[in-house]
């Protein structure tokens, strides 16, 4: 049970400072406090108190408002400029009959009041009210640092999955942009060298935000790793179809109870051959925009992984030229709203990316995310924001 909710004799916990002029007044309440448990300080002046608070740690303050160098809603007024109500409790001690001062302590950041000639059960009790409220908010405190740190590690984790030199063969080159939504994103993409001559790309998309989509984009992720034990890239000697990369992905992942799916888009390019293959499920359609500027988006109809246990998905083939560009895009780019609500939409990344065609490829995508930026007004991004580009030599 904790201590500030005890009573009697029993323990208690908090260190308080008793602010009055009156020497009776604070030796009274603070032998109460102190047979109570509490570690007990005093001061007989405002200015004194204002020193104490500044140098060290106290769970309360009950403080006397009439006060000859500096009258108690003066120093409660200085404690907040600092402090907030959660941070450090401030019990005010008002004349019986001065509802005036009551009502000005609270509206300048008293936590409670107690009134004169002191009621020691009544302060006692809001003492211990005080102290608990205080003790849940330091330990939701301490419980948030603890899960932000947890965050930041897993932020970290998935940063370490996303690429940073892709292993492309002679002949393409790679680049991309990630702006999780939140410190973990659903998000995540490669570029997987599959063999000699064979570029795997794919990009997934999470339903929803946060560690839950972080969790299964990254379970995701290792299935999609060409060195692992499991993974789903080969079925047999030679290379998996796109198709049946994403079908070996449905059998896995059947959406359950949790309602967690996710879009994926997956491709396999013959860097030789010049010959890119694709499917998608449930995810936007590349766009493949030729060295001349003119762009295709290569749409697909087609369900998430793990809607339905069958998927009938349609293998799309492009035949590509030096100077072509192919842009796998997250829904988080074109759904992205403004201040009037409305969305960026594929069009108009179309148009910026047949203007921006003559330039470097990582230039193309730095100037599609100020866009976006530009768009929002600088405001966080509403979901993941992911690009993963490919321009043939």
């Amino acid at each position: 049970m904790p201590a500030a909710g005890l009573k009697g004799s029993e323990a208690a916990t908090g260190r308080i400072l008793v602010v009055d002029d009156s020497e009776m007044n604070r030796d009274m309440l603070s032998r109460r406090l102190r047979r109570s448990g509490y570690d007990v300080q005093t001061e007989e002046g405002g200015k004194g108190a204002l020193e104490r608070i500044g140098e060290e740690d106290f769970d309360l303050v009950i403080l006397d408002v009439m006060m000859p160098d500096m009258d108690g809603i003066t120093v409660l007024r200085s404690i907040r400029e600092r402090f907030t109500p959660i941070q450090l409790p401030v019990l005010m001690a008002t004349a019986k009959d001065s509802s005036e001062d009551v009502v000005t302590a609270l509206e300048s950041g008293a936590n409670d009041y107690v009134t004169k000639p002191l009621d020691f059960p009544v302060v006692m009790a809001r003492v211990r009210t005080q102290l608990a409220l205080k003790r849940s908010h330091d330990e939701l405190q301490s419980a948030h640092r603890r899960m932000k740190a947890d965050l930041d590690a897993a932020a970290r984790i998935q940063q370490a999955l996303i690429p940073e030199k892709p292993q492309l063969c002679a002949g393409a080159t790679a680049a991309w942009v990630f702006r999780p939504c939140t410190e973990v994103g659903g998000d995540i993409f490669d570029v997987v060298p599959l063999d000699d001559g064979h570029i795997g790309m794919y990009l997934v998309d999470v339903s929803g935000h946060g560690v839950p989509a972080a969790l299964l984009s990254v379970t995701v992720s290792r299935l999609l790793s060409h060195s692992a034990t499991e993974s789903v890239l080969r079925s047999g000697a030679p290379l998996a179809a796109p198709r049946d990369v994403v079908n070996a992905l449905n059998r896995r992942f059947q959406m359950d109870g949790t309602g967690q799916y996710f879009t994926f888009l997956y491709a396999s390019l013959d860097v030789a051959a010049r010959r890119l293959t694709f499917v998608s499920a449930g995810h936007p359609g590349p766009l493949h925009v030729r060295k001349n500027g003119e762009c295709r988006h290569l749409r697909q109809e087609s369900f998430a992984v793990g809607w339905f246990p069958q998927m009938d998905l349609q293998e799309q083939t492009i035949e590509l030229e030096s100077g072509d560009r192919v842009y796998f895009l997250s829904d988080g780019v074109i759904e992205e709203p403004n201040a009037e609500g409305d969305m960026f939409e594929m069009q108009r990344v179309i148009r910026l990316l047949q203007s921006a065609s003559d330039l470097p490829l990582r230039v193309t995508l730095d100037e599609l995310l100020l866009e976006l930026q530009n768009w929002n007004g600088g405001a966080p991004f509403a979901d993941d924001v992911s690009i993963l580009a490919l321009e043939m030599q």
